[in-house]
């Protein structure tokens, strides 16, 4: 836990999950863009372990409904296994992804150490798509994995099910209007669940947090899961798949992290959607490694 002011981080380099290629670039661009240097610089014991997973998007004609379904499952596979191996009370993990999949390996090997891990869910999308229902993409189909709505080889990482429970998640961030991705009824129908969409993190971004962090209050450890396309892409161009008009401001985004990463039961920290095929200049990955290590610091200081 944070507690301990030590660091772990490592890299999911996979976007055999998501849209198309560019996201399994991303932890070694965030190393270079400065976020490990920032937190070790400030005093912070880290061990960076380099990259657990490696997997390409590739054209699949053939799993229309479940597009590069074994690719995916490999790589959070891996992840699964190498939290298990590395996390300890004493660390906070920091997952470089990748594609959005890689929080369903983490959740998974976390649970496998305590059972009663929670989920802070801050995206742009509320990933619950289901197959046969739009893309395929599987880094669409999450959040319905964890909840139940969808029972595919990713759902084998995990031994409860559902393998979330509703009370142990928190959706911040999402978008209303997007109707592949988010379905009213299902947060109808589970009233625990916890659920504050993009305008309301825009209005108050640190109180949305803290609400989200009682309404989790008592598990034993928690994920924050931090999709970049949770921010404007007008703000910040990094998403994979890019989200202009909707989301919150780069800076309401670092609050909602800055509060999120005071909490003592956090146990890992995942990043995912970053594309660094879009930022060849690199000014989005320094103005987004600059965020996530100031709100991290704050944390863990």
């Amino acid at each position: 836990m944070t507690t301990a002011r030590r660091v772990i981080v490592l890299g999911a380099a996979t976007s055999a999950g998501t849209h198309h290629a560019g996201q399994e670039r991303a932890p070694d661009a965030l190393r270079e863009a400065g976020l490990v240097k920032a937190i070790a610089d400030a005093g912070v014991q880290v061990t960076d372990v380099g990259d657990v997973v490696h997997e390409i998007f590739r054209a699949d004609s053939e799993g229309v409904s479940l597009r590069n379904l074994r690719p995916t499952v490999r790589a959070a596979s891996g992840v699964a296994d190498a939290v298990q191996s590395l996390a300890t009370p004493d660390a906070l993990l920091v997952v470089l992804g990748g594609d959005c999949t890689v929080t369903l390996g983490v959740l998974a090997g976390l649970q496998r150490i305590e059972p009663d891990t929670a989920l802070v869910y801050f995206d742009g999308d509320a990933d619950l798509g289901t197959p046969g229902n739009g893309s395929g993409i599987l880094d669409a189909m999450g959040i319905a994995h964890l909840l139940g709505l969808t029972e595919t080889e990713l759902t084998s990482l995990f031994a409860a099910r559902p393998p979330l429970a509703a009370q142990r998640l928190a959706m911040l961030g999402y978008d209303e209007t997007d109707p592949g991705s988010f379905k009213p009824s299902v947060f109808e129908d589970r009233p625990a669940l916890f659920r504050s969409p993009d305008y309301a993190v825009r209005s108050d971004p640190s109180g949305c947090a803290r609400a989200a962090l009682r309404a989790l209050a008592g598990a034993r450890r928690l994920i924050v899961h931090f999709d970049v396309d949770a921010v404007d892409s007008g703000d910040l161009p990094l998403a994979n798949f890019p989200h202009y008009g909707t989301g919150v401001p780069l800076a309401a985004a670092r609050q909602v992290l800055s509060v999120l990463f005071t909490a003592p039961e956090l146990a890992a920290v995942v990043l995912t959607e970053v594309n660094p095929s879009y930022d060849p200049a690199g000014d989005s990955l320094r103005r987004y490694a600059d965020a996530v290590a100031g709100a991290l610091l704050a944390g863990l200081t």
